[in-house]
């Protein structure tokens, strides 16, 4: 199953800005990047659905929120109104970092997202980027098109938002505990709010 959602560019830039600011008001892109993942993956599970409604890829450093990375980046991709919005949140700092210039709106935010932010911080948040990279290429999302991303010319794999209900290897951090019948009610459910979401579009 793959987000047919609209994707959320308030609740990304408000995501980069919170995880910014409780790193002291700057933020590494990358490690960001990882928090929102484990943010994202810690919703679904609990709640049925993610914080930013994106599409995820598998890419060398670890699954990444596409429209995510781009307001991260600043990229060319993002149309008027998402820079307009993100530019009076968020800025690069240097290559690497971003900086929060603004407090977080977290009126864009329901009660679970911010519980799945804190979780994430609170679970996450003292790794640094290359550590909690790493520990991304240990969850079935990334796992499953490893050998694809090193055995190929491609630099990135479509995500399939199903591969979120898998749990990792044992030991790790699952972003909230499911049983089996769980993991069915609450994929069964995303894809509900899939189907109802493309009716409206």
């Amino acid at each position: 199953m793959f987000c047919t959602l609209k994707f959320d560019y308030k609740k990304a830039t408000q995501a980069l800005n919170f995880f910014a600011i409780k790193c002291g008001g700057k933020i590494d892109k990358m490690k960001a990047l990882k928090l929102i993942f484990f943010a994202d993956r810690y919703h679904i599970r609990k709640y049925s659905s993610t914080i930013t409604n994106d599409e995820y890829f598998a890419m060398e450093r670890g699954p990444v929120a596409s429209g995510v990375k781009d307001i991260a980046e600043k990229s060319g991709f993002l149309g008027e109104e998402e820079i307009e919005y993100s530019d009076k949140f968020i800025r690069p700092h240097g290559n690497f970092n971003i900086r929060s210039i603004s407090a977080v709106e977290e009126s864009v935010f329901s009660e679970s997202e911010l519980e799945a932010l804190e979780f994430s911080f609170a679970a996450f948040g003292e790794e640094g980027p290359f550590i909690i990279s790493d520990i991304t290429h240990k969850y079935p999302e990334w796992k499953k098109h490893e050998n694809s991303l090193l055995t190929s010319a491609c630099s990135r794999m479509l995500i399939n938002y199903n591969d979120f209900f898998e749990d990792p290897e044992e030991g790790l951090e699952k972003c909230y505990e499911l049983s089996e019948e769980e993991k069915n009610d609450r994929l069964d459910e995303f894809k509900e709010i899939n189907i109802l979401e493309s009716f409206w579009r």
